[in-house]
């Protein structure tokens, strides 16, 4: 009996730390992170064997918005989201007769366009903080001081 319970004990600290790790590779549904870095994001069709490619992004976000893209026009508004909140409906579109070819080309826009905003945003932040940790121009100090120019201390 005590076998038992060491074992189930053991495979519930196995399952944690499995759910922990997925957790940290795969911080949204339907996307993962390639050996160098970049964010893939794909889609199996529904009632078929092949996938949708969503495209390959810098970050995690561009790629989940993308997958939810997709998979809002494959599933309707019922579907299970990363970003529900971003979702904007189309007037005309209807989701049940588009090709995978439609859904590809509009998931890859949403992700492509998140991509260079979030891009431009990391751009503009660490240009900032370049800027405000520069130091004023030093002074050479193989030059002789300047009497003119010198501050005279009290």
């Amino acid at each position: 009996m005590e076998a038992a319970a060491g074992e189930y004990c053991s495979s519930t600290t196995t399952t944690r730390s499995a759910e922990k790790r997925k957790q940290r590779e795969k911080p949204y549904r339907g996307i993962r992170m390639r050996k160098w870095g970049k964010w893939v994001a794909e889609i199996r069709e529904p009632n078929k064997r092949s996938r949708i490619w969503l495209g390959s992004y810098s970050s995690p976000v561009a790629a989940a918005r993308a997958y939810d893209t997709a998979v809002f026009y494959l599933r309707g508004p019922s579907a299970r989201l990363n970003f529900p909140e971003f979702i904007v409906e189309e007037d005309g579109v209807d989701s049940n007769d588009m090709s995978a070819a439609s859904i590809r080309k509009k998931a890859t826009e949403v992700g492509a366009r998140v991509d260079a905003l979030e891009s431009a945003l990391h751009h503009h932040a660490a240009e900032e903080i370049n800027n405000s940790s520069r130091v004023s121009v030093k002074p050479d100090l193989n030059e002789y001081p300047d009497p003119e120019n010198s501050e005279e201390e009290d």
